[in-house]
């Protein structure tokens, strides 16, 4: 029997599709057909089935936090079913062990490969035959072209090496350096749990620098000199180009020609300077480039990018999104190619490819490593089906299509026009711009012209007289701004931007910045829940909390990007087979080692009074479900165990679906198991009502 494990069950679903096949509990048969002349059964994760054990699962003494227990080193590593998912992982573990054969069909990346792995090996079928299906896409065709090429499964498994390497360095590092300034700070009377990451905690420390740079930045007034210039064909504005500390500057400055208290002159075009500017359609996108430019566009939250466009590659609409890539190959160009009047349809365009030939600038083979670009697949969307995507899933969908209609279109071209007038010896410089094609540009019809740029000039001759009315303003320099959520994945993506150090910029670009494209939405969600960071207005702010988090760890490792770099060209060499996992694990536990000593040292020297005011808990709400030995306390943005400390992570979102959720309905929910009805959950399409019920830790919804 040929067994195909998928990660979640809709992936399951997909695989399925063009065979003929029956759907069973926790799997789906697929009946004896040319692909498979004797059936086959896809089963699936839900995510991660197993996980890494706690701290006091291996050691109850680890339980309880304390400075005598750290670091926290298991001798080896084991893992465990995660909780509430028994009765899946029972499933999967009995059709592995039946297996003759196993496919993998989790995603064709680092982390499909460990959910795969970690599960055949708790099931004791790693030395069954193994082969890997990698897919960029759910099409039928895609589905069925993979079956028919299959990879012998030693190829990916250096991945599955990384990503253990990856994961368990995270959990030595997380675990004990977590502990450790929480219990640091702690002795400093601050009663708060502090979440520590080798990504995390460099990503909140840029925030944090960025927000020094504003709050220490000191506005300085400054004047400059303005002039309205009228010419036979108009009026258009320029400014002379210095700006002065004070009036009395200004005037020094430009004295004898231009006197104090006379604002009409008579000026001269001195100078016209007409320039063709060119500007080539953008990139394809990458899963952070998707992010950012909508956060950019559309204020969409990068989290919410990343759920919307793994739906729609569920569906079999885009190809995979977790993609670092912003090329694609010959192949993918000439489906794109083939299906361009389709998508033309769907959008309702019609315009003349300016080449059906691939351009090296987004078909390149060579630059497409595990996955392409984020493209639309041969599934083509037809207009009745655009209509019926919920509003987010349009507007990304648009995104990525649009990218690919812009590869086939004109440049945009525009004259770039600098004006020079002068009066005596003082000049004043005026731009302009005047589109001459809109090219790729004119599928931005949303925005404005102002937004574009677009600023035509009156048609001017050097030497020409212009009449000139002048003013003087005043001005304040302005602090930097604030990053945006899709500024901070981009600013992940080019970290590397801001090491001095040559050799580590060299490993974080080539590291690609920190985290993943899979990670950095996550990321800055982790920073939010943990009360580390907080989101106003698209403007991320550093809290109280994570002010004296960045004070505690400044210096160290954990503060700096470069740490980041080492530890993902690392993993990167692992899994190209060229590196050791037990090195990379064995170099993590040293890392917790050294901290010990540093992380006493700068925290003992920190001073924290007035810096932050511990968070009052007005309170306990009811006991936790999961632990039964923690409390569930209000803590502002979320609900959370005060048994964190202790290990347990329990914690509700309060909102669902748009509806905030009451201490009162936490309660029922927790005592109970079950809320009495909500109204006015907000769904895809309409607004519904249905009770919360807690599974397994988990809220689900019923409408019995």
């Amino acid at each position: 029997m040929i067994v195909i494990l998928a990660e979640k069950p809709d992936q399951g679903k997909l695989l399925s599709a063009p065979f003929p096949s029956v759907k069973k509990e926790g799997h789906i048969e697929i009946k004896a057909c040319g692909q498979f002349p004797e059936g086959a059964v896809i089963t699936w994760a839900i995510g991660h089935l197993v996980e890494l054990k706690n701290p006091h699962e291996y050691d109850y003494s680890w339980k309880k936090w304390s400075l005598d227990k750290l670091p926290i080193i298991p001798e080896r590593f084991e893992y465990k079913v995660s909780k509430g998912k028994a009765q899946q992982y029972r499933i999967v573990r009995k059709l592995l062990n039946e297996a003759s054969e196993i496919i993998i069909g989790t995603d064709a990346a680092r982390e499909g490969e460990n959910i795969a792995r970690l599960l055949i090996r708790m099931a004791g079928a790693s030395r069954k035959p193994i082969r890997r299906l990698w897919l960029s896409s759910y099409t039928d065709q895609a589905v069925r072209k993979g079956f028919a090429s299959l990879k012998d499964g030693r190829v990916s498994e250096p991945l599955f090496y990384e990503a253990q390497a990856r994961q368990i360095g995270d959990w030595l590092v997380g675990m004990n350096a977590s502990r450790l300034y929480t219990l640091l700070l702690q002795q400093k009377g601050i009663r708060e749990n502090f979440s520590v990451g080798r990504v995390q905690t460099p990503v909140l420390k840029l925030i944090y620098d960025r927000q020094k740079e504003i709050e220490q930045f000191k506005p300085e007034p400054f004047v400059e000199l303005e002039g309205e210039f009228t010419v036979k064909n108009g009026t258009y504005k320029g400014k002379h180009p210095k700006k002065y500390k004070t009036e009395e500057e200004l005037q020094k400055a430009v004295s004898p020609d231009i006197t104090p208290g006379k604002n009409r002159y008579d000026a001269a075009v001195k100078e016209v300077a007409v320039q063709e500017k060119r500007l080539k359609p953008p990139m394809l996108h990458s899963l952070s480039t998707l992010q950012a430019n909508l956060n950019r566009r559309m204020k969409m939250n990068p989290t919410a990018v990343l759920k919307i466009v793994q739906k729609l590659y569920e569906k079999g609409f885009v190809s995979y999104p977790r993609t670092d890539s912003q090329h694609i190959t010959e192949e993918e160009f000439s489906y794109l190619k083939g299906n361009l009047a389709g998508y033309q349809k769907t959008f309702s365009l019609d315009f003349t490819p300016k080449s059906l030939f691939p351009s090296k600038r987004f078909v390149d083979s060579s630059k497409v490593k595990d996955h392409y670009a984020i493209v639309p697949t041969e599934k083509l969307v037809t207009p009745a089906k655009f209509a019926s995507f919920s509003p987010q899933e349009k507007t990304v969908y648009d995104e990525i299509a649009k990218s690919v209609l812009k590869m086939f279109m004109d440049d945009h071209v525009y004259d770039e026009t600098v004006i020079t007038t002068a009066i005596g010896k003082v000049d004043f410089l005026t731009k302009g711009k005047t589109v001459k094609t809109a090219g790729w540009k004119s599928l931005e019809n949303s925005r404005s012209e102002k937004e574009e740029g677009e600023n035509p000039l009156p048609a001017v001759s050097q030497q020409e007289h212009a009449a000139a009315v002048l003013a003087v303003k005043e001005g304040m320099t302005q602090p930097p701004k604030p990053y945006t959520p899709g500024q901070l994945i981009t600013l992940m993506k080019t970290a590397g931007k801001h090491i001095e150090d040559k050799e580590m910029k060299e490993a974080l670009n080539a590291a690609e910045g920190l985290g993943t494209e899979a990670t950095r939405a996550g990321i800055i969600d982790t920073l939010t829940l943990r009360e580390f960071i907080e989101i106003s207005k698209n403007s991320v702010f550093v809290t109280p909390k994570g002010c004296i988090l960045c004070e505690a760890v400044e210096g160290t490792l954990l503060s700096k990007p470069e740490m980041t770099a080492k530890w993902e060209t690392f993993l990167k060499e692992i899994g190209s087979g060229n590196k050791s996992k037990d090195v990379f694990i064995e170099n993590a536990g040293k890392l917790c080692m050294a901290l010990m000593d540093q992380a006493k040292a700068d925290v003992g020297k920190l001073e924290v009074n007035g810096k932050f005011e511990p968070q009052v808990h007005e309170g306990a709400i009811c006991k936790c479900p999961v632990c039964k030995e923690g409390n569930i306390l209000d803590r502002r943005t979320y609900y959370g165990c005060s048994g964190y400390m202790e290990g347990c992570k329990q914690s509700f979102s309060k909102k669902i679906l748009n509806k905030s959720i009451s201490p009162a309905q936490i309660k029922l929910l927790c005592e109970k198991g079950k809320t009495r009805k909500i109204k006015g959950f907000k769904g895809k399409k309409n607004p519904f009502d249905a009770y919360l019920v807690l599974n397994g830790g988990k809220i689900e919804f019923s409408f019995k």
